[in-house]
């Protein structure tokens, strides 16, 4: 079984997403093993681009102080083989898919397995044209890792017959960003996925409070939160890992009630 298997074998789960190297990669270290000791079930690590379609302006903000300070694809690779001797749990990238063919897909992959990456989420790659990339996740053993959104409509079955890791849905039109409410059919969607795979699911975009996260935990297998923490990030800087896992904790005791 894999490491993200285990982690939706024990109950519901709450994912933070973080941005390497914001404000620099030392304090993501210890923002990470913050998150972990403090009840975070999978990880999710943004790597920098310059052009982050998916994401909202706090996310975006985040990319661009990353970059400002140097932040390298080969420095998280780097951090990341040094934090998996201290946290167990899995870890995923999210990234572009240019950031990926620019390093190379099977060299990057393929590190990405060597140094304990458990899956690769792509939000601007289609369906339709991931099998470029799914061979050598396969071939490396990466799950990687597909996003279902209110539009897929009926793309939804075709999407979660072949999933891999666990199934990322979309909660929200637009970009990422915190919300005050979320209206889409959730259940729904959980409702054909489910009918389709067994892989797990869980909801992003927009949860920013633990009512949020213990909502959407109670309707799919658990939630992902990046925008909210990002923004502590970037109210606490370099002394924020104490912060972010005070929020985690909120965070994963809320569902954990579900």
């Amino acid at each position: 079984m894999s490491r993200i298997s285990e982690a939706f074998a024990n109950g519901k789960v709450f994912i933070p997403f973080i941005t390497c190297g914001d404000p620099d990669l030392d304090t993501t270290k210890e923002i990470v093993k913050s998150m972990a000791a403090n009840g975070a079930d999978l990880i999710e690590f943004g790597i920098p681009f310059s052009d982050p379609t998916a994401e909202g302006p706090v996310i975006q903000d985040a990319n661009l102080r990353a970059l400002t300070n140097g932040v390298t694809t080969d420095k998280i690779f780097e951090m990341v083989k040094q934090l998996r001797q201290e946290v167990t749990i899995p870890m995923v990238f999210m990234t572009y898919a240019n950031v990926v063919f620019s390093y190379d897909a099977d060299k990057f992959i393929r590190t990405c397995s060597e140094i304990g990456i458990d899956g690769l989420i792509l939000p601007d790659l289609p369906f339709e044209e991931k099998d470029e990339f799914d061979d050598i996740c396969k071939k490396y053993n990466v799950d990687l890792i597909s996003l279902i959104a209110p539009t897929s409509a009926n793309r939804i079955a075709m999407i979660a017959k072949e999933a891999q890791g666990f199934i990322y849905i979309v909660s929200s039109l637009g970009v990422t960003g915190v919300r005050s409410e979320i209206n889409t059919d959730i259940p729904s969607i959980v409702k054909l996925i489910r009918e389709n795979t067994s892989v797990p699911c869980a909801v992003g975009f927009g949860i920013s409070t633990p009512a949020q996260a213990a909502k959407m935990s109670s309707i799919s297998d658990g939630a992902i939160v990046g925008s909210a923490i990002i923004k502590l990030i970037a109210e606490h800087g370099k002394n924020a890992a104490a912060t972010v896992g005070e929020y985690v904790k909120s965070m994963k005791d809320a569902i954990r009630a579900t």
